[in-house]
């Protein structure tokens, strides 16, 4: 099966500042991978190439088929690509079901079952007691289930998670990586960026360690987990 994400010897950083340097990463179809490193390594400067915010220096992304380094933001979008940001980022003057409607698109693929609000609320009941209610007065964990909502309404072909559980409550944590094991049962690929191996290992395929810009660290959650010291030395566990 060739790869929905292929990311190719890609370079990118700000000004005369490098961050990335010949990062190589693919995600198939149905796959969840994860991104491994501590703050600063260049995990969100990579997460906004993939995203099409920042442009790469060199090297080839290649997403559901087509070469998209440096392409809009919006474009990459409508090949499928949705992300739930770092810091949730959700629009907190508007209602959760205003912004649910925002970022709605119907599926590419006819057969796959569409993500609607009512699909949404099921997944997260919690925001369908909450309907009316503005984003902005939210608790953390209910401002990320509407940002993974928010993301799943725009019927993904790969869903970004940046610090999915970061700043969350331990219970919901739980929720969050409960509803990441049912997307992953449903065949979503993935790319989750935490820094919980504990949730991460059972969840991911295969992971992807970044150390200064540079992969460090590849391979399944039984190749890495036999790698203590090296992954004490990457996130620091």
């Amino acid at each position: 099966m060739s790869a929905l994400l292929k990311v190719d010897r890609l370079c990118a950083g700000y000004g005369a500042s490098n961050v990335l340097f010949d990062v190589n990463l693919a995600i198939r179809e149905g796959e969840v991978a994860t991104l491994l490193g501590r703050n600063g390594m260049g995990k969100s400067t990579l997460v906004k190439c993939l995203c099409g915010w920042l442009k790469p220096t060199s090297g080839q992304i290649e997403f559901n088929g087509k070469a998209v380094a440096g392409a809009p933001a919006h474009v990459i979008g409508k090949l499928g690509l949705g992300l739930v940001p770092e810091g949730r980022q959700v629009f907190p003057t508007l209602t959760i079901r205003e912004n649910l409607v925002a970022t709605a698109r119907p599926p590419q693929d006819a057969v796959a079952a569409a993500w609607t609000i009512d699909r949404v609320v099921a997944f997260f009941p919690r925001l369908g007691e909450r309907m009316t209610q503005m984003a902005g007065t939210l608790s953390g964990g209910e401002q990320q289930m509407l940002a993974i909502g928010r993301a799943l309404m725009t019927n993904p072909r790969l869903l970004i998670l940046d610090e999915a559980t970061e700043g969350l409550a331990p219970l919901v944590r739980m929720d969050i990586w409960r509803a990441l094991g049912k997307l992953k049962s449903e065949k979503l690929a993935m790319l989750v960026i935490d820094k919980d191996l504990r949730a991460l290992l059972p969840l991911a395929d295969h992971h992807t360690g970044l150390e200064k810009g540079r992969v460090v660290m590849t391979g399944t959650s039984a190749e890495i987990s036999a790698q203590q010291d090296r992954l004490h030395a990457l996130i620091g566990v």
